[in-house]
């Protein structure tokens, strides 16, 4: 179910948006979104937050790609969200210091 949500995202950014930059934010928020989720679940403590977590959510992108790929094709996709990375991380930079100038 999360696969096809997180499919259907980045269709929906690519249709509408066409551009890399905003596939690229898409991944990133929907990945550190889930890592925010994940550290309420391990901080909070609470069994009902944490059954609705476990059982809907994955950790990160990487725990969904490990999930639901294996041998070349995972590497291959692990290589690309490390790409995406990459871009989010040089985006990042780039507004860092467009915006101190």
């Amino acid at each position: 179910m999360d696969l096809i949500i997180i499919i259907l995202l980045v269709i929906l950014t690519i249709v509408f948006f066409r551009k890399l930059s905003n596939v690229v934010y898409v991944i990133c928020i929907i990945d550190i979104f889930l890592r925010i989720v994940n550290r309420l679940d391990l901080l909070l403590g609470i069994p009902e937050f944490s059954n609705l977590v476990n059982k809907y959510l994955h950790n990160s992108m990487l725990d969904i790609i490990n999930s639901y790929s294996s041998g070349i094709i995972n590497t291959v996709l692990v290589w690309l969200l490390l790409g995406i990375y990459v871009i989010f991380l040089g985006y990042i930079i780039q507004t860092f210091f467009r915006k101190k100038k």
